[in-house]
């Protein structure tokens, strides 16, 4: 089933490629972005690895007043693949987590941290 994932923060921490990718290791997460990932710029369909093998997901850059304190999303899409549902809750956790993001899922409910955290982790070992 495909999921969504939108993360509001600040539109100043939305962060650049190194940087995330950085916060995504940190984690222990075993996701590397394509070069493809720019802030505001990348829409659609954004290809990355996942554990060596190809995965990707949809996003897209948003201005928005939603929550209190966050000018701007990230919309983080699957298309249903487990591969991309678990890279989608990798970088809405790493959001959450080292970017002071506040993440919503589809059904408009809030995500904590701790929660992302465990849900990709959980996503990554049914993988196998």
């Amino acid at each position: 089933m495909a999921q969504t994932y939108t993360a509001f923060l600040m539109r100043d921490l939305i962060p650049e490629r190194a940087a995330l990718q950085s916060a995504i290791k940190a984690l222990g997460f075993k996701l590397t972005l394509e070069d493809d990932y720019v802030p505001f710029e990348s829409s659609g369909y954004l290809p990355c690895t996942l554990d060596g093998e190809d995965a990707g997901f949809t996003i897209r850059f948003i201005d928005s007043q939603t929550v209190a304190g966050k000018d701007a999303g990230i919309i983080l899409k699957s298309g249903g693949d487990p591969r991309e549902e678990t890279t989608i809750q990798m970088i809405a956790a790493t959001l959450a987590r080292s970017f002071n993001a506040v993440v919503y899922d589809k059904n408009n409910t809030k995500m904590t941290t701790d929660t992302l955290i465990t849900s990709a982790k959980e996503a990554f070992a049914a993988l196998d």
